[in-house]
């Protein structure tokens, strides 16, 4: 079956959590349900932006690849073909990690 391709609109950014680390500092393996959410994303489509009331776009700061951090309650969890993403605003990121 053919993945299918997502493009969010408007001022949107679709991204996928990274997956959190299975053990902590001291060695201890956690379950599923003890890992928290994870903040940082890796942006996987923009969005063409969005107007101004003079009708200038303006894109989003990201680019596809980057890392980001998000806020921790933002955006819209969906899943498509098995496999999760989120659909945050632009003004919802709050930095790019740089490796």
């Amino acid at each position: 079956m053919a993945k299918k391709k997502i493009q969010p609109l408007g001022n949107r950014v679709l991204a996928k959590r990274l997956e959190a680390e299975e053990t902590e500092k001291g060695g201890i393996i956690l379950p599923d349900t003890a890992k928290k959410k994870q903040e940082i994303a890796e942006v996987l489509a923009i969005g063409p932006g969005k107007k101004t009331n003079e009708g200038k776009l303006i894109s989003p700061a990201v680019s596809v690849g980057q890392t980001i951090l998000i806020d921790k309650y933002s955006g819209q969890e969906v899943t498509i073909d098995d496999e999760d993403f989120l659909v945050v605003r632009s003004d919802d990121i709050i930095a790019v990690v740089e490796k």
